[in-house]
């Protein structure tokens, strides 16, 4: 798409929005809302379909039937946030063995006594849900003590009450404080280790910048997956310039109005599934070989976030600056992992965490997304199993394993 098509994708859509023409808007808004739940900007190029519509719909049934992703349940608990919005999560637990494999942190932390088991928590990103994370939650089971959290008006998690009750904005340290309130909930005691993607990874540096004991005292090792510190205004989603000009002057606007709308426009979202499917791929994963129905349930999550929700958190991510926070991570294990063709969060910006935290281990996965977890999973447990180890949470040779592939190509590590 030329950069002169871009512009005029996104003002057709500011000015039809602004006229009132909700109707004859929800085609253009459409393809500009499937963008923006998988984090980009409107105006991209969409593969051209070659199946039939039908075929497509027969399709997408077999697969939801079908697919094992996302139906991994642990025990349902519930945390309160500042705020008073309820914020769902599972536990999966397993016995606790201590074992002679407690590492050198760990044993100042907590003396000589046995130490309580490390609790791994995972922050999913904008527009998912704690289900993003199934390779790794089935991994695993039975490995080490794991907690999975739905984001506030993500998932099974309440719509957040400052955003409905009071009008206020979403910001990132919300999130941050939040992700602290299900932490008291659900890890009152012992030593945790902190797994963030994307909008997650920030949360976890809001953790970092407003409870900085906390990490001092509790958090033995951090896991940033396709995530960034800051400057994602920057950003340029893989459009032309003019594109994402265009597209930064009206983007504001444009969701606040189409989320006043949010009935009529999510008629508009179900009446473009097709388009929404084509978009939901390019800016979720690099490959052409992802698994049908892994490429599907990336889309049923991305499509269950209500365009009011992406509305809300959108621009909290043009704010959003956490790099002095990195500085709490540096007396850790660290890890940091991105996707090389990551449009989303490109790679430069976990590049840049690594470089704020030199003894980090700094992966590049080749042919990788923004979701890169699912993309890849066989490389990201890996790569998070290790760090396990070296935080002794897990002794080594610890059987990590049957985590899957998320395309024809991947094989396991």
């Amino acid at each position: 798409m030329s950069e002169s098509s871009a512009k005029a994708v996104v003002d057709a859509v500011a000015a039809t929005a602004a006229s009132g023409g909700w109707r004859k808007a929800t085609g253009l808004a459409g393809a500009a809302i499937g963008v923006l739940a998988a984090g980009a900007a409107a105006g991209v190029a969409i593969e051209r379909m070659t199946v039939g519509r039908g075929m497509r719909r027969k399709a997408a049934l077999a697969l939801d039937s079908t697919g094992p992703y996302g139906t991994l349940r642990g025990t349902p608990g519930r945390a309160t946030a500042d705020d008073g919005t309820e914020l769902y999560y599972e536990v999966d637990d397993v016995e606790p063995d201590p074992g002679p494999h407690v590492s050198p942190r760990r044993r100042r932390l907590f003396g000589r006594k046995a130490p309580a088991p490390v609790t791994v928590v995972f922050c999913h990103g904008y527009c998912l849900g704690q289900d993003s994370w199934h390779f790794q939650r089935a991994a695993l089971r039975g490995v080490v003590r794991t907690v999975h959290w739905d984001q506030r008006s993500h998932g099974e998690s309440g719509r957040g009450v400052a955003q409905t009750r009071d009008g206020l904005p979403v910001t990132i340290d919300q999130l941050g404080r939040d992700l602290k309130a299900v932490l008291d909930a659900a890890v009152p005691e012992g030593p945790v280790v902190l797994v963030g993607h994307s909008m997650g990874g920030m949360t976890v540096m809001a953790l970092a910048a407003q409870f900085p004991e906390y990490i001092r005292e509790r958090v033995v090792a951090t896991a940033f997956v396709g995530t960034s510190s800051g400057r994602l205004g920057e950003v340029n989603f893989g459009l032309p310039v003019a594109g994402v000009n265009a597209v930064r002057r009206v983007l504001p606007g444009v969701l606040k109005a189409l989320g006043q709308q949010a009935e009529l426009v999510e008629k508009g979202r179900r009446a473009t599934a097709e388009l929404f499917a084509g978009v939901i791929k390019r800016y979720s994963f690099a490959g052409r070989d992802v698994d049908p129905a892994i490429a599907r349930f990336a889309e049923r999550m991305i499509e269950s976030t209500p365009i009011d929700v992406v509305a809300e958190f959108y621009p909290a991510f043009t704010d959003h600056d956490k790099t002095d926070a990195l500085a709490c991570f540096t007396d850790m294990p660290v890890l940091v992992l991105a996707g090389v063709r990551d449009l989303v969060t490109p790679s430069e910006h976990s590049e840049a965490i690594a470089d704020l935290l030199p003894d980090a281990e700094l992966v590049l996965v080749p042919d990788a997304g923004h979701l890169v977890m699912l993309e890849h999973p066989e490389v990201v447990t890996d790569r998070l199993a290790d760090l396990l180890t070296r935080a002794g949470a897990v002794p080594a040779g610890a059987t990590v394993s049957g985590y899957g592939r998320g395309s024809s190509t991947a094989q396991p590590g």
